[in-house]
């Protein structure tokens, strides 16, 4: 198997995007576009991935660090055939797969038909094309008896290769060691001025040389997103995507368009996801389970059989055949267990939940380790916070916690022991024992008669 060097180019401005942010990083479905771009470079086994970077370095670098790729500096962007002259330290042999970082819905069929195309056809460079409907501003692709003739830019075109649809996207292969010289040779005798990669095409038609394309049968797949509509656009055909092959797995989808799933989620068959739901990050839900409607779900982990309704959840896990909600919110390191009910207005925060547990309604659980077999009354306040520090709560199994009750920690209620309905409790409960901290009643004989009088 020959070498595969992948150079993606990311340096441009991005000047119709309107943002601070660098174009690249700007998000499809939970992920930076260059990112995507990664992620399909790595499907067809790429041996280095470079990326070349310019305006925003150091944002793109940052967001990108944790990825296989090196990096190269386009201080002036000069055109395509410049950008990929700065990756020429990593052109040495095989081929060199050029992408673009702001074409992020390739996908990884159509990427490896490609490479495959070249090399069966042994081709010494190939083309990704595709047909237009309105190929206005595009590259055309100019084709001969033999293959592809040249590649013409929009601006540099006559009015006869104007009326061509096909066009180049700007995606190419081509034999290393080819291109290592004809970067050499490439000019800018163009009206922008800029040095154009496509070139190398009519320099290995002129030396007899084979030049192939590969149409792309779907034009969204190349598209780049040069602006925020475009980028609307992206994100919408992509949750098409994603969304399709969930269902194709087994997922149900209840009214699909007011769904949201990002990219990395994943989801087990015979869920039931049900309207206005968003799904993101590394979120993964198991079989049998249903969310929404209206979850909103980032980061979590949620095992068989969970129901999730009208809730947030972030950063927590839920294990199996539990129920969240309806309008629950469980904040980041929320950890809750087996056949557990996690009831309306209940929030969690950092805190572990076991099994068979129920915290109802109206109750917050902040810092708190609850055991087994536990009922959390209504209106039940975990008081974990003196100001400065946050302290733990911790209610041990077969426990029963008394509605409107303040735990205020550090402090435990032991096993099996009760807390009375309204107690402020300061002190550990130990086991099998009931707690009361409340003032005695006190009744006030005629006191509501005299009262009225004096109003």
């Amino acid at each position: 198997m020959r070498k595969l060097t992948t150079i993606i180019l990311a340096a441009g401005h991005g000047k119709r995007m309107k943002s601070k942010l660098p174009k690249v990083l700007h998000k499809i479905c939970g992920k930076a576009m260059v990112e995507h771009v990664i992620d399909i470079a790595q499907t067809v086994n790429s041996d280095q991935i470079v990326c070349v970077v310019g305006h925003g370095k150091e944002q793109v670098t940052e967001h990108l660090k944790s990825t296989p790729v090196s990096f190269v500096e386009q201080t002036v962007q000069l055109g395509t055939g410049h950008a990929v002259m700065m990756a020429d330290d990593y052109i040495d042999e095989g081929d060199v797969l050029v992408l673009f970082g702001d074409v992020p819905l390739l996908t990884s069929e159509t990427l490896t038909a490609f490479v495959n195309v070249h090399r069966k056809e042994e081709n010494d460079a190939s083309v990704l094309s595709t047909i237009a409907k309105d190929p206005t501003g595009y590259g055309r692709i100019v084709r001969s008896g033999t293959g592809v003739e040249k590649i013409v830019e929009h601006k540099d075109a006559t009015e006869t290769e104007r009326e061509i649809q096909e066009i180049n996207s700007g995606i190419i292969i081509i034999k290393a060691n080819l291109l290592k010289g004809l970067l050499k040779q490439l000019n800018n005798n163009n009206e922008q001025n800029e040095y154009y990669l496509t070139d190398v095409f009519e320099l290995i038609r002129s030396a007899d040389g084979k030049v192939g394309a590969m149409v792309a049968e779907d034009e969204f797949e190349v598209m780049g997103i040069n602006d925020r509509y475009n980028l609307s656009l992206a994100d919408d055909y992509m949750q098409k995507r994603i969304k399709k092959a969930w269902m194709f797995e087994g997922v149900t989808m209840i009214s699909p368009d007011s769904i949201y799933i990002e990219k990395d989620v994943l989801i087990g068959s015979d869920t039931i996801i049900y309207p206005n739901s968003v799904l993101q990050g590394k979120t993964v839900i198991g079989c049998d389970c249903i969310i929404g409607p209206s979850a909103d779900i980032l980061n979590c982990t949620v095992a068989d059989g969970v129901s999730v309704k009208h809730s947030t959840m972030m950063d927590s896990k839920v294990d199996e055949a539990s129920a969240i909600g309806p309008y629950a919110y469980l904040r980041p390191k929320s950890n809750i267990g087996k056949h557990v009910k996690i009831g309306d207005f209940v929030e969690v925060k950092n805190s572990t939940v076991g099994n068979h547990s129920k915290v109802s309604h109206l109750s917050y659980i902040g810092d708190g380790s609850i055991g087994t077999n536990v009922n959390v009354g209504c209106g039940v306040v975990f008081v974990n916070y003196d100001g400065q520090n946050k302290h733990l709560t911790q209610i041990e199994d077969n426990a029963f916690v008394g509605c409107n009750a303040n735990l205020v920690a550090p402090v435990k209620v032991g096993k099996g022991a009760y807390v009375a309905a309204g107690s402020t409790i300061t002190e550990d409960v130990p086991d099998g024992t009931m707690a009361i901290a409340r003032g005695r009643q006190v009744i006030k004989t005629n006191w509501s008669s005299k009262y009225q009088k004096k109003l």
